[in-house]
Order: structure tokens, then C-alpha cells, then sequence
């Protein structure tokens, strides 16, 4: 049986995605596939498995020829609920 853990589905979205040559979206740690490039995703939607919301951080890494900005979000507030609920 695989570990616990529920999924979150997100919507990436920009004012002009031709501004960057990179997006990598994912959570941290990972336990699986890591940070995913999403720039050449035709709809910038993405799936996460959260297994630890207390652990686990939002990161996303917007490149362009200049610049790098991480940015990470907390899962803390996640309100995570079993398929029964």
C-alpha cells in the first residue's frame, strides 16, 4: 500500500508567460517526480501529492535571461479531507 497523502490541484497563472525562458512549479521535499517545468504546458495546471502539509513547501522558480525568483508558499493551512468526508 502506498504512503498516505492527498493531491492538490492548482491553476498557474500570468500576466505574459513569454517573459520567462523557465517555470518550474512543484512541492519540497518531494517524493516523487520534484520541481516540473510548466513554461511550454499549454494549461499551466499542475497536480501536487501532499503527504506532510507541515513539511512540504510550494516552490516555484521563474527564470528569465537576467534573473531567477524562487518563491516558496507554507501548506500549514491546508485543510486536507479524506474522500469520506
Amino acid at each position: 500500500m502506498a504512503d498516505p497523502g492527498y493531491f492538490l490541484a492548482l491553476k498557474y497563472i500570468s500576466d505574459d508567460w513569454s517573459k520567462y525562458t523557465s517555470v518550474k512549479v512543484g512541492v519540497e521535499p518531494s517524493y516523487g517526480t520534484g520541481l516540473v517545468e510548466l513554461i511550454n504546458d499549454p494549461d499551466k495546471n499542475g497536480v501536487a501529492r501532499i503527504t506532510d502539509k507541515d513539511a512540504q513547501l510550494l516552490k516555484v522558480v521563474c527564470r528569465n535571461a537576467t534573473t531567477e525568483t524562487v518563491k516558496t508558499y507554507s501548506l500549514r493551512d491546508l485543510v486536507l479531507e479524506s474522500d469520506e468526508a
